[in-house]
């Protein structure tokens, strides 16, 4: 009887040492829980690529000013769910080996949970790869080559803008809506992916929206090129009704003045298909009667945003800040940020006001919708983690109090409208366009 005694208390003793185990067991489980679901980091690493040396620093210096101030205000304001964010930067103008071997460091070594990559779109051909490689999210925040997210869906990568689809799309419509009469046509483009892709796209929508126009010459100086006076000299012989141009920075100021000085500007109408950003720097070298683009509805005093009181205060600091208005790579770099932030938002809500995992974050972005408050909203297509972004375009006129040609006569364009469809090629859509497109209604503003 003393041993069955014995053996009870021994059982109710196991009993209850395994009961205290296990509560012992859930109370840790529930305090390391909770501990995780609190845990922030202490920054959100930022990595950026941009020119900040070559011809193309002229767009790209504006930009690492404006992540800088867009930075600056955001830590202010408590940063990203209360997480400061920390930017680093790494200069496109140094070269392609460079450059993809100062990513790699920036990703592995300095371990940034984000990157916004490239201006160029030759950049974003090399980078986009390696950030699906390295499994790092990345917001290809100013690259505008289309065929960079149709042949393939990425995971990390993610494009905070439009393409070259609809930027060339809107200006090619514009110019069909004011200028329907033309019939020669030549283009002068910088010679890598961007400079032939954007042509490819827009004499392919020409070739369907204007058949009958005569392409007269097709020229490809090299990126980076000082001089232009063959192009100018042939150019000025062959006489086209229209010159199209989608090179950028430094190559198109320089394009623009020696074109102007020989009194190409004068003789053939010039369509400058992103010359936004060049229209402050060019100043009275730039004539009126130019169709500009301005990759994005981007402008400083955008018509439908100039009243806005945060879209002026934005503006005027930028200014104060650079000495100049802000360009589109300045609002494309905004966008990023907003896109990440939205990014953030989502995914934190999604996880129940806990911090997310990096792959949360990036699930959460496909999709995303983002207001920056500069221009129209753009959404992360779904399908192929495309932006679709609204165009602006117009033509240059002196206005009083101005030392630079604004934008007049101004369209802009529904993304929906002029964007291919995910899952198919741009050009095999854009064949598909009958002269009746151009009918489209779009809305017009004076300055």
């Amino acid at each position: 009887m003393a041993a069955r005694s014995t053996q009870v208390k021994n059982g109710e003793i196991q009993m209850l040492l395994l009961k205290a185990a296990v509560a012992a067991g859930l109370v840790i489980t529930a305090f390391t829980g909770a501990a995780l679901a609190q845990s922030k980091p202490p920054e959100i690493k930022i990595g950026i690529t941009t020119f900040l040396s070559g011809p193309a620093s002229v767009f790209g210096v504006p930009a690492k000013a404006a992540a800088e101030m867009i930075a600056e205000d955001l830590n202010k304001k408590g940063g990203i769910g209360g997480v400061p964010v920390k930017l680093s930067f790494i200069d496109e103008g140094a070269g392609g080996e460079a450059l993809v071997s100062n990513y790699r460091r920036m990703v592995q070594d300095e371990k940034v949970d984000v990157t916004f990559a490239s201006i160029s779109s030759g950049s974003c051909n090399q980078l986009v790869p390696v950030a699906e490689d390295l499994k790092v999210m990345n917001f290809m925040w100013d690259c505008g080559a289309a065929s960079i997210l149709e042949t393939k869906k990425y995971r990390y990568n993610f494009r905070t803008q439009a393409n070259g689809t609809p930027e060339m799309l809107a200006v090619l419509v514009y110019l069909l809506k004011t200028k329907p009469d033309f019939k020669t046509i030549a283009v002068v483009n910088q010679d890598y992916a961007w400079g032939r892709e954007s042509w490819e796209i827009f004499s392919t929508a020409l070739k369907a929206l204007k058949p009958d126009v005569q392409v007269l010459a097709e020229l490809f100086p090299k990126f980076g090129a000082p001089d232009y006076s063959t192009e100018v000299s042939r150019l000025l012989a062959l006489r086209p009704d229209v010159v199209l141009t989608t090179s950028w920075g430094g190559d198109l100021d320089t394009l623009v003045r020696q074109a102007g000085q020989r009194g190409l500007l004068q003789q053939s109408t010039f369509v400058l298909g992103i010359g936004e950003s060049s229209i402050q720097r060019l100043g009275k070298d730039l004539p009126e009667g130019l169709i500009v683009g301005a990759r994005g509805d981007h402008w400083f005093l955008h018509p439908e945003k100039k009243n806005d009181p945060a879209f002026k205060a934005f503006a005027e600091a930028f200014k104060a800040k650079t000495g100049a208005w802000p360009i589109y790579p300045v609002y494309h770099m905004a966008q990023a940020f907003t896109a990440l932030q939205a990014a953030y938002d989502k995914a934190i809500k999604a996880n129940g006001g806990n911090w997310p995992t990096r792959e949360q974050v990036v699930d959460a972005t496909s999709g995303t919708e983002f207001a920056t408050g500069f221009g129209r909203p753009v959404t992360l297509r779904p399908e192929d983690n495309q932006g679709l972004e609204a165009q602006l375009v117009g033509v240059t006129k002196s206005f009083p109090g101005y030392d630079f040609k604004l934008l007049d006569n101004m369209m802009i364009f529904d993304p929906k409208v002029i964007t291919n469809p995910a899952g198919v090629r741009s050009v095999e859509w854009l064949k598909t366009l009958k002269p009746e497109f151009v009918k489209m209604d779009v809305p017009t503003f004076k300055q």
